[in-house]
């Protein structure tokens, strides 16, 4: 297997590989990083390159046992360990992602949420809602590792410091601001803003090089 540095986008682009080798028929016994490539409408090389650094599975003129494949992915992501989180801010985004029932697939169990008036709050999965005050005793207790921030901005730092103070080592911030975490502690920030920002330009360039080929 190869050894090399990992980039955001690889570990974007594995989760991708997997779910659509699952979603293959059983019949489908081997598959080529080729045929993966097509299927997903990316490059040859990057797809060949990044089964590499995953798996040594692959053979000439035969690809990847499919199996094989998935399980070499699914361990490199180490999805069949499970780590534990909870959602601070409870809102519309806090609320769906409570809900949403794809994250156990990844390896992430999401408990419960957590709000300055839980009250006010309970999700259709029945997951429990506390107050603030109780998320360092359940943090400690539960070993959540997670921290999911889907509150306003001028309080994402804040809630960062707590979660942090509880023994978290991973937040997942959906406030659209920078945060400001100690060295060991990962981040990953989703920017919709910039995403959607992005989508537009996407379309926008489509919408040109589709009128620059009509005339």
């Amino acid at each position: 297997m190869e050894s090399t540095n990992l980039s955001k986008k690889l570990l974007i682009r594995l989760p991708i590989y997997l779910n659509y080798l699952k979603s293959l028929p059983d019949t489908v016994e081997n598959i080529s990083a080729t045929q993966i490539a097509k299927a997903l409408d990316l490059g040859d090389v990057l797809v060949r390159k990044d089964l590499a650094k995953v798996s040594d599975g692959g053979r000439r003129k035969l690809g990847y046992l499919r199996e094989d494949l998935i399980e070499d992915i699914e361990d490199f992501l180490d999805i069949n360990s499970t780590v534990n989180a909870v959602v601070v801010g409870v809102g519309s985004l806090g609320e769906a992602l409570l809900n949403y029932n794809g994250f156990e697939a990844s390896g992430m169990n999401v408990l419960a949420g957590f709000d300055l008036y839980p009250e006010e709050f309970q999700t259709n999965k029945g997951k429990k809602i506390y107050p603030m005050s109780k998320l360092e005793q359940f943090c400690r207790k539960n070993h959540v590792r997670i921290g999911i921030i889907t509150v306003p901005a001028s309080k994402a730092q804040t809630v960062c410091n707590q979660l942090v103070s509880c023994g978290v080592g991973a937040i997942w911030n959906y406030a659209p601001t920078h945060l400001i975490v100690p060295e060991g502690i990962v981040v990953q920030s989703e920017n919709l803003a910039a995403s959607l920002t992005t989508l537009r330009m996407h379309m926008k360039r489509k919408h040109e090089h589709k009128n620059r080929e009509d005339d």
